[in-house]
C-alpha cells in the first residue's frame, strides 16, 4: 500500500508540470497568432495597426485576448457581411 502511494507523489508533480507546460504553450501559440494576424490583416488607417500591436505586446496575453474578442472579431464580421 505504501508503494502505491510513493509511485502517486512522484508522478502527480510530473503530471501537474506537463499540463502546465501544455497550458503555457498553447497559451503562447495563441499570443503568437494574434499578432500575427494583426500584422497581417489590421488595416494601416489611423495607426491601427500599430495602435493594436503595441497594445498586444506590452499587455501581451490580456492584449491578445482583447484583440481577440473586440477587433478581430469585429473585421471578420465586417468582412462576411461584404462579401
Amino acid at each position: 500500500m505504501e508503494s502505491s502511494a510513493q509511485d502517486i507523489s512522484l508522478i502527480l508533480p510530473v503530471f501537474l508540470f506537463m499540463c502546465l507546460g501544455l497550458v503555457g504553450f498553447s497559451l503562447l501559440g495563441f499570443w503568437i497568432w494574434m499578432l500575427v494576424d494583426c500584422i497581417k490583416h489590421e488595416s494601416d488607417e489611423g495607426n491601427n495597426k500599430l495602435i493594436w500591436v503595441l497594445v498586444i505586446l506590452f499587455t501581451q496575453l490580456l492584449g491578445a485576448i482583447i484583440y481577440f474578442f473586440v477587433q478581430r472579431r469585429e473585421r471578420l464580421r465586417k468582412q462576411n457581411s461584404s462579401a
